[in-house]
């Protein structure tokens, strides 16, 4: 019979998603079969998943450390956001709904049973879940009709082990906090809970340790210290992403930060590159006028971030960096704004119309309600190397600079290029973990690969986050705490 735990937050980005990864590398290698899960995740950055659906990349990430492929029932609903008040829904892996605050709330009953359908269908396959929540269990006045901390936690009846943040300050306030405003039946569910992003001597806080464990009657699992290694692991949030790069760079590769920025974890290889400065630019600030290479990542919706793109003055420094001889990227709905329009004949994504694009390609973008939705391989035309990677999107791009295409994917002509070769733009996220193409690129730039093993190069940082949990951690006692998943019950909605 399969077991479960769940990991809790104090906080957002405590670092629940790095601790559900390393727990789950960590009991993988005692050779049980592990799954990750998140009932509900909130995230701009997908996955493409074996069952052709998509779901949160860092469930991806933990599907890794278990040694699996992902599959949508590791993260049966996944909010995308498409702006300030609404969101694109997305149910075991295929759109649900575009639903405001409020219409989600709605919508809740129903989900919880699609939640808890993926969550007994995962135990079929496991010895043990590792559950990650969403947000923190604090917010009580979302618990009505929660789906994703302790809604979920009691509808599978499973047990809770808390995760606070020391490195923000005010950690025991967070833990005795949560303690105190939660109901009691809350309250009882969490078994125990942990420190996590500690720097300096952990002993130092012994003494925090016992008043926590005072205060709460929840045991204490230990503390874990800051972990170096965590920039060779996929980003969860942009501006997460540190760049390798010392002063004297060979490449500067400056990257706007989108309003609803998505699937940046295009960036990741490349920050981790030693010879290469990877820059995010928020707004407000200019494009630096020193950059080799602009690249415009993806984007939940193209023509609003073309809009944000150009009302911070963006467009000027992108045509400046064109006119000097730069060299621009577009990924996804990056490559969508380099092109001459963009149409939403059916208000997709808004309102219905027209806009044009930032015209540095000859393209056209029709959008359309068809997602596209894949894992493809192919071939670097210009240096034949073998590349690798996902679609995850909607809309149609032609135009005359399609006929000049660069990559060759799944046995068709893919991409569009400028005559001087200097702008291009694709569908295709995560080329650059592809060791050859990555090199061949970074070598077109003016510079060179210094990362020989990308894959390998994420193994290893699993493997130590793996060797950091079970250094610092009480994972016998954690283990212990997990409990048999009992048998799904009829849930109404």
């Amino acid at each position: 019979m399969a077991k479960a735990i769940m990991i809790q937050g104090a906080g957002s980005n405590v670092g629940k998603s790095m601790v559900v990864a390393g727990l789950c590398r960590v009991f993988a290698r005692r050779g049980l079969t592990v799954r990750p899960f998140k009932p509900q995740n909130m995230s701009n950055n997908a996955a493409v998943t074996s069952d052709g659906g998509e779901i949160g990349r860092a469930q991806a990430l933990q599907a890794l450390a278990c040694g699996v492929v992902p599959h949508t029932d590791m993260n049966p609903v996944l909010l995308k956001p498409e702006s300030d008040v609404g969101a694109q829904v997305i149910v075991q892996g295929k759109r649900f709904a575009t639903l405001k605050a409020r219409d989600y709330a709605k919508a809740k009953p129903q989900l919880l049973s699609k939640t808890l359908e993926s969550f007994h269908r995962l135990a079929q396959t496991a010895d043990l879940i590792v559950v990650e929540g969403a947000g923190s269990p604090a917010e009580i006045n979302l618990r009505a009709g929660d789906i994703a901390n302790m809604g979920f936690a009691e509808a599978a009846d499973i047990p809770v082990i808390l995760v606070g943040d020391i490195d923000r300050g005010g950690v025991i306030a967070q833990i005795v906090g949560t303690h105190a405003v939660l109901p009691n039946g809350d309250r009882d569910r969490i078994k125990a809970f942990m420190i996590n992003k500690f720097r300096g001597d952990v002993s130092l806080f012994d003494d925090g340790m016992v008043e926590i464990e005072n205060r709460t009657d929840w045991a204490a699992l230990g503390v874990l210290p800051w972990f170096a290694d965590a920039w060779q692991l996929p980003a969860e949030d942009v501006m997460d992403i540190t760049s390798t790069s010392r002063s004297g760079d060979v490449l500067k590769i400056v990257v706007p930060k989108l309003s609803r920025i998505a699937n940046f974890d295009d960036l990741d290889p490349l920050a981790m590159e030693p010879g290469v400065s990877v820059e995010i630019i928020e707004a407000g600030r200019p494009l630096p006028g020193d950059a080799d290479l602009v690249l415009i990542p993806g984007s939940k919706s193209t023509m609003g971030d073309l809009a944000y793109f150009c009302a911070q003055g963006w467009d000027i420094d992108l045509f400046a960096h064109v006119r000097r001889g730069g060299h621009v990227l577009g990924i996804c709905g990056g490559y969508q704004m380099l092109g001459l329009t963009i149409s939403d004949p059916d208000g997709i994504e808004g309102a219905e119309g027209s806009v044009a694009g930032l015209g540095l390609l000859d393209v056209e973008t029709t959008m359309a309600p068809f997602k596209r939705l894949a894992d493809v391989q192919g071939q670097h035309l210009a240096s034949e190397a073998n590349v690798s990677g996902y679609e995850i999107h909607i809309g149609t791009t032609e135009g005359a600079d399609t006929q000049r295409p660069w990559l060759q994917i799944d046995g068709a002509m893919a991409g569009a290029s400028s005559a001087d070769g200097k702008v291009e733009g694709c569908y295709i996220h995560g080329l650059f973990t592809s060791d050859t193409f990555r090199r061949a690129y970074l070598e077109k730039l003016g510079g060179a690969s210094q990362v020989n093993d990308y894959g390998a190069s994420v193994e290893t940082a699993l493997e130590a986050l793996a060797d950091h949990l079970q250094a610092h951690l009480d994972i016998e006692a954690l283990f212990d705490l997990a409990q048999d998943i009992p048998a799904p019950s009829p849930v109404s909605g």
